[in-house]
C-alpha cells in the first residue's frame, strides 16, 4: 500500500467514531499502541530518543530492501499509541515516498487539535524524526 493509501484507511477508522466523543477515540489510538512493532532494547538508548517529545519516545529506523523499517516505544501510553500510527503510515515505504508525503491525515482526523500543547510538539518531533531517517537514507544510496 502506499502512504496515502494507509493514511486513508488510518482516516476511514477515525471516521467511525462520534467527532464529539475524544474519549473513544483516545481510546483507540492507545489501543494502536498495543501493537506497535517493538524496538529492540538494544535500540533503546539516549540516541534514538526523540528531542521535543514530553515523554520517553524512542525511534529506530533502517532500511531493507530499498524501504524504511521503523520501530517505536514510548514510556506513555497515549504517546506509544501516536508513535503506532505514523509507523502505520511511514514503515516499509521508500526514503523518497516518505519525504513527499504530506501529514495533512493528523489534521484530517483532529489529532494534533486534541493533544495537549507539548503532546502536540512532541507529534511534530516524531515526524520530523522520521522524515529526518528518510533523508538520510535517501542521501547514502
Amino acid at each position: 500500500m502506499t502512504i496515502q493509501e494507509i493514511q486513508e484507511e488510518i482516516k476511514d477508522e477515525f471516521s467511525m467514531f462520534d467527532e464529539e466523543n475524544w474519549d473513544e477515540r483516545y481510546q483507540y489510538v492507545i489501543d494502536m499502541g498495543k501493537t506497535l512493532p517493538l524496538i529492540d532494547e538494544q535500540y533503546k538508548t539516549d540516541v534514538n530518543i526523540i528531542k521535543g517529545c514530553q515523554s520517553k519516545v524512542w525511534l529506530h529506523a533502517e532500511q531493507k530492501d530499498g524501504q524504511i523499517v521503523f520501530t517505536a516505544d514510548s514510556d506513555a501510553i497515549l504517546t506509544k499509541g501516536i508513535i503506532a500510527i505514523l509507523i502505520r503510515a511511514f514503515s516499509g515505504q521508500k526514503a523518497s515516498d516518505i519525504l513527499d508525503a504530506d501529514t495533512k491525515f493528523i489534521d484530517d482526523i483532529g489529532l494534533k487539535e486534541h493533544l495537549s500543547p507539548t503532546r502536540a510538539n512532541g507529534l511534530v518531533s516524531m515526524i520530523k524524526q522520521i522524515k529526518m531517517y528518510a533523508l538520510a537514507f535517501q542521501s547514502k544510496n
